[in-house]
């Protein structure tokens, strides 16, 4: 006779019986996903967003797509990088005529959010337009990081909401060697002040006004300080 399937308690959020499940590769590898997002549970509910809605000007050519060392684009990989941290359901924030970052987004199951204020808004448009879709009951935090700081490490992620959980910090920074980076965790007690803050200074007036309270995480990741914003620093990062 066959092993018996593994038992997971009472819930079982899959199709079929576990028999059938265990039987069909394709629902294995959905057994698969669910079990590996449960190994990253959050219990500081730190949402994430990916700034990607700039015009990539200085590169020449949209940066959410450019290949990574590893074969992912920066947009994917951020994605990967800040859902393995423990990051709840990490949103990319783009332009409402990005089709292609648009596709990238979805053909890897995360959500698109459109910031229509794209162009005169600024950064903090954007961040504002994630907020809207992130904050919801439950969510005690927010991570940004922008697209062009894609060499960041899961470790980075896992640690800075590691921190942020225990001290319930307003403000959770990266920082390497002195150099302080992204990705940055703003508490859900500072949601209204980015709501209100300056167009012109964004989210670094929130940050300014709570110097004192930032806590500097260091860490081993210099993907934290690596913007890559021309096409030299491109070169650098793929030799």
């Amino acid at each position: 006779m066959p092993p018996e399937p593994p038992v997971f308690g009472p819930f079982w959020p899959f199709p079929g019986s576990a028999a059938e499940v265990t039987a069909r590769p394709s629902l294995i590898n959905a057994v698969l996903r669910v079990l590996d997002v449960a190994t990253n549970y959050n219990p500081a509910m730190v949402a994430g967003i990916i700034l990607a809605a700039g015009r990539s000007t200085r590169m020449g050519r949209s940066k959410a797509l450019l290949m990574a060392p590893d074969g992912l684009t920066f947009v994917a990989r951020l994605i990967q990088t800040l859902s393995r941290g423990g990051v709840d359901a990490p949103l990319v924030v783009g332009r409402s005529d990005d089709d292609l970052l648009l596709s990238a987004v979805e053909s890897v199951g995360a959500r698109f959010v459109i910031n229509a204020d794209a162009d005169d808004g600024g950064q903090l448009s954007s961040l504002l337009a994630g907020l809207h879709k992130a904050d919801r009951p439950g969510v005690r935090g927010l991570m940004i990081t922008p697209v062009d700081a894609p060499m960041v490490t899961p470790e980075t992620v896992s640690r800075l909401i590691a921190v942020f959980e225990d001290t319930a910090g307003l403000i959770v920074r990266a920082r390497y060697h002195g150099r302080n980076g992204h990705p940055v965790i703003f508490s859900r007690a500072l949601f209204d002040e980015l709501r209100h803050a300056n167009p012109q200074s964004g989210a670094k007036a929130v940050l300014r006004a709570h110097q004192d309270a930032i806590i500097e995480v260091d860490v081993d990741d210099p993907g934290v300080v690596a913007d890559i914003d021309t096409p030299e620093d491109y070169q650098k990062l793929v030799g």
